[in-house]
Formats: structure tokens, C-alpha cells, sequence
């Protein structure tokens, strides 16, 4: 069944604002960013990642890390995904021992992407402590996970689907809601 587009959550304005603001509650929360790095989980988490990276850098003055997550043999609805796991090539992480962790993602909704995002993480080091930012939080837990900063919150029905659009990936800059229509309507 196809998508189509319910309404409008966020133009380029207003997640441009959010992502401001969430940089600046990341460096108040940690009180700067001398041991902070930002791990964007893929795919759209990587450029809202660099994005809260250049509006930290711009502030702050200091280069902040930056790494990328493929998250895709951590997943466990592996199974009901693909008939098999998809090997993707991989970007080298820096160390995040000791380090407070930031992990960066569009969407937090049933919390099973983050989940998986720590069990990555935690193949990687030991960090001194991780924090999740998302850009929309439209809630619906399965596990017992909450982000750290939000752009913003959006109740949802879970038939409804929260699309974020990124220039570097879909070519426009907005969130909506989109839901399901029968193909006989």
C-alpha cells in the first residue's frame, strides 16, 4: 500500500532551530565538549550528526569527533528485514573509551534502532557515558529507552510513519507524517 503525505512537522527553518538548540543543550548537559564525540547512526543520523557537529564547532570553537554506525548485523528483527544480512562497507570509528558519546539518529520510536546502536557501541569500548539525540521523537517504546535531546516531540498513531527528509539524502529538508492508504481509494 502506498504513503502519502498527512502534514507537515518541520520546514528547513524550524529543524535548523532545533538542531541549534539541540547543540547547545549537548554543551550546557556536558559542560562543553572536551571528551564529546557524535556517532551517527545510518542512515540519516550520519548528516544530522555533522550538522550537530558544525553548529557545536561554531560555538564552541573546538573540533568535536565525528563517527558513523551501521547498526544492520546488530538489529534483531534481522530475519524479518531481508532474507539475509546485507554487508555494507564500514567507516573506521575512533576510539570511545572514556569518551561521552552522543548518538545521533532521525526518529526515536519503538527504541530498538538505539538499542542495537549501544550493542555496536559497546563492541567498541568502554564509554565514560552515552547519550542519544534525535531530531523527532514520536514515542511508542518497546524497550525502555529515552533520548537525551529532541528536536521535537510528535505523538503519532503506529499507523502512521514520521518521514525525515535531508537534502543529502532525499534532495528536500522537512519531517512529516505520512500513513498508509488502500490501493482501492
Amino acid at each position: 500500500m502506498p504513503w502519502i503525505e498527512k502534514s507537515l512537522i518541520m520546514d528547513e527553518d524550524k529543524m535548523n532551530r532545533s538542531l541549534t538548540r539541540m547543540a547547545h543543550e549537548i554543551i550546557e548537559k556536558n559542560r562543553g565538549v572536551e571528551d564529546v564525540v557524535l556517532v551517527g547512526i545510518r542512515t540519516r543520523g550520519v548528516p544530522l550528526a555533522k550538522r550537530l557537529r558544525d553548529k557545536i564547532e561554531a560555538i564552541e570553537k573546538v573540533s568535536v569527533p565525528l563517527g558513523e554506525l551501521d547498526i544492520t548485523f546488530y538489529r534483531d528483527d534481522l530475519t524479518t528485514r531481508s532474507e539475509g544480512p546485507v554487508v555494507q562497507p564500514g567507516h573506521e570509528l575512533f576510539p570511545v573509551t572514556g569518551k561521552v558519546v552522543v548518538l545521533v539518529d532521525d526518529v526515536l520510536y519503538t527504541g530498538r534502532t538505539m538499542r542495537a546502536a549501544l550493542d555496536a557501541l559497546m563492541d567498541m569500548g568502554r564509554a565514560q557515558k552515552v547519550q542519544a539525540a534525535v531530531l523527532v521523537d514520536r514515542g511508542h517504546r518497546e524497550l525502555p529507552i529515552r533520548a537525551d535531546f529532541v528536536g521535537k516531540n510528535v505523538p503519532t498513531s503506529g499507523k502512521e510513519l514520521v518521514a525525515v527528509e535531508l537534502k543529502e539524502i532525499d534532495g528536500k529538508e522537512q519531517v512529516v507524517i505520512k500513513e498508509q492508504v488502500s490501493e482501492d481509494q
